[in-house]
């Protein structure tokens, strides 16, 4: 397994994102760690934002890895969540202020109904006021900070698959009228906090959120996850290897395509292969084990849709 060379590491860390630290100041502490260890200047990147309040898996490429960044974040996602009955707050979680109240607290038995009947599929969802969508050259909190009434545009968002705990994900339901504990896997660009938010307002009453916690982020999942003391072993000499996942970890959702020392010679030059009998679609083109491109095939022709300067690709 080939994690590039000591100079510039290649590949991805799944970080099990602890609450109170922002996927920016996360993507600080690979860079301290990598510096620390020696590591020279090293490219970094998300696939994906988690705010300070959630915690969970935040995948952060290395090196050539970045380059899947942008697919990670189109990729769906599994959370896990509390909503609170009884008040909303303006953020829709623990940080903001009380905006609403209600005495109506749904129970366990409503609530897995109209998730089911309500919110599974394609849905139109208004974003949170607190997030960080543009607005006018502006992010959306902050005008909602200044006081602004911020007025957010519907989105078409999938809620792709409501989860019983039974099936392997942490946690337990919550009996208690008020909570309702949820795992969900949804589409990008879906916000957890406008979802409980909307499903206790189909209840007839008001939420917020009370936990979140990301179980799965494109390929990646917990059982990959890393803890931040883990990461900073790196920093005081662990190997990066004990951490590190390869690039080609990021793309185990399309099939690969494997590549002669010819055509990986193509493909690294950017040119189109013909004559190939795999069906249409997107592959990741390696030599042996090693990642040369990501691909479009279609009629027997692979164009290349981002390429990999990975060591010993091409002799």
């Amino acid at each position: 397994m080939d994690f590039g060379s000591p100079e510039m590491p290649h590949g991805w860390i799944i970080l099990d994102k602890p609450i109170g630290l922002g996927s920016t100041q996360a993507v600080g502490a690979v860079k301290r760690n990598l510096r620390e260890a020696g590591l020279g200047k090293v490219k970094v990147g998300h696939g994906g934002t988690l705010d300070p309040l959630a915690s969970g898996v935040l995948p952060i490429a290395l090196g050539e890895a970045t380059k899947l960044c942008g697919r990670m974040l189109d990729a769906s996602k599994t959370y896990q969540f509390t909503v609170q009955f009884g008040a909303e707050t303006d953020t829709l979680d623990l940080e903001g202020q009380v905006v609403a109240t209600s005495g109506e607290m749904p129970g366990f038995g409503p609530v897995e109904t109209v998730t089911e009947q309500q919110f599974l599929g394609e849905i139109e969802q208004y974003p949170p006021a607190y997030s960080a969508i543009m607005i006018d050259g502006q992010r959306a909190y902050d005008r909602a900070r200044a006081g602004e009434d911020v007025k957010m545009e519907p989105r078409r968002v999938t809620i792709h698959q409501w989860h019983a705990f039974e099936e392997g994900f942490v946690g337990e339901w919550d009996r208690s009228p008020q909570y309702a504990t949820l795992t969900v896997t949804v589409s990008k660009g879906t916000y957890i906090r406008s979802l409980a938010r909307d499903i206790a307002r189909a209840l007839g009453t008001v939420g917020h959120v009370t936990m979140l916690r990301r179980l799965r982020a494109g390929p990646f999942g917990l059982e990959q996850a890393i803890s931040l003391d883990k990461l900073n072993e790196v920093g005081k000499g662990a190997p990066l290897e004990n951490v590190l996942l390869p690039l080609e970890a990021g793309l185990v959702d399309i099939p690969a395509l494997n590549l002669g020392p010819q055509q990986a010679g193509m493909v690294r030059q950017g040119r189109v292969l013909t004559g190939l009998t795999q069906d249409d679609g997107l592959y990741w083109a390696r030599r042996d084990t090693i990642p040369v491109a990501l691909v479009e095939l279609s009629g027997g022709d692979a164009r290349v849709i981002r390429g990999f300067n990975l060591p010993d690709v091409a002799e």
